[in-house]
């Protein structure tokens, strides 16, 4: 047996792994994604710790976002609306809502998220967590212009998954030509 072509153990499980701690405390477990399911679902099992804040609020114009809850409670925000769910609850917003997510409460939460299709949704979160990971990115709203150069330069890399505003896709052009300048790379 040629051992040089066999994974170490553990090797499959850090490939489905998406880790965006210590810059925000999340990871994620790949549970199926786009290559397996022929592009219909990014399915993870993904763990939020407590007192984590939400994400800007954000729009996917083709694709649904939803989030099943394993443990835990989770808050949702669908179109101006902040619910919480629990175990066994199912929140979803359909292409086009506007949504965010956040864990307001003292206990991590566990839930499956899935996004439908899959699209790039899969390379848009991992490039996130290696800028989370390194400290490039934190959670919610940049604290700093690095931040703010290094997710516009990750919106303007995906531009397919979050919608943005005319706005938005200026500033976002004109900080990540900015970053290109210095020298800074997803």
């Amino acid at each position: 047996m040629n051992t040089a072509s066999v994974d170490p153990p553990g090797r499959a499980a850090a490939i489905r792994r998406i880790d965006f701690r210590p810059g925000m405390d999340m990871w994620w477990e790949i549970l199926r994604n786009g290559e397996e399911t022929d592009g219909e679902v990014l399915e993870a099992n993904s763990w939020l710790g407590p007192h984590s804040p939400s994400p800007p609020v954000h729009v996917h114009d083709d694709a649904e976002d939803s989030f099943e809850i394993i443990e835990g409670r989770l808050d949702v925000k669908l179109d101006g609306t902040w619910h919480t769910y629990g175990p066994g609850e199912l929140a979803a917003a359909a292409p086009g809502v506007r949504h965010t997510l956040r864990n307001s409460h003292d206990e991590p939460v566990r839930f499956i998220n899935r996004h439908r299709p899959a699209a790039d949704f899969e390379g848009f979160f991992r490039d996130m967590a290696a800028l989370a990971s390194t400290g490039k990115m934190g959670a919610g709203i940049p604290h700093s212009p690095r931040q703010a150069i290094y997710a516009a330069m990750l919106f303007r890399a995906h531009p397919t998954a979050i919608r943005t505003s005319r706005l938005q896709r200026f500033a976002f052009a004109s900080l990540a030509g900015f970053g290109r300048i210095l020298g800074m790379s997803l």
